[in-house]
C-alpha cells in the first residue's frame, strides 16, 4: 500500500506541476524575452519550467510524512492505516503542498524579474537620454 501511495502522490504532484507550467509558460516566456537576450531566453525558460517541476514534486511528495507508514514503531505508537479517507487526505495534501511550493517559487521569480525589469528600464532611459541630441538654446 505504501508504494501505491508514493506513486499516486508523485503522479498527482507531477500533474499539478504540468498544469501550472502550462498556465504560466507564456508569461514566463514574455518576461524572459524582455529581460534576457534571445539566445539565453529559451534556456532560462526551460530552467524555470524545470524548477517548477522540481519544487512542486519535492514539496508535494512529502517523504517525511510518508515515512510514518514504513518506519518501525515504538511499543505504544499507533500505526496509521491507509483507509479511503486517509487516501483522500493524502492526495489533497499533495495538491495543496505542490501548489504552495510552486506559488512561492513563482513569486520569487516574478519579484526578481520585476526588480530586473526596473533596472533594465532605467538603463534604457539613461541610454536614450545620452543618445538624444541636447535641447539647448537655439541661435536663430
Amino acid at each position: 500500500m505504501f508504494f501505491a501511495l508514493l506513486l499516486v502522490t508523485f503522479l498527482v504532484a507531477l500533474a499539478v506541476c504540468w498544469v501550472v507550467a502550462r498556465l504560466f509558460t507564456k508569461s514566463i516566456g514574455s518576461i524572459l524575452d524582455r529581460l534576457v537576450a534571445d539566445e539565453l531566453s529559451s534556456a532560462w525558460h526551460r530552467y524555470v519550467v524545470f524548477a517548477i517541476y522540481v519544487v512542486g514534486i519535492s514539496k508535494g511528495v512529502r517523504l517525511y510524512d510518508l515515512e510514518r507508514y514504513v518506519l518501525p514503531r515504538m511499543k505504544d505508537e499507533v500505526i496509521p492505516v491507509l483507509t479511503p479517507e486517509r487516501w483522500t487526505l493524502e492526495v489533497y495534501r499533495t495538491i495543496i503542498e505542490t501548489l504552495q511550493g510552486v506559488a512561492w517559487m513563482l513569486l520569487l521569480f516574478f519579484l526578481v524579474a520585476l526588480i530586473a525589469y526596473v533596472i533594465v528600464r532605467g538603463l534604457d532611459r539613461r541610454r536614450e537620454r545620452d543618445l538624444a541630441p541636447s535641447a539647448g538654446p537655439r541661435a536663430d
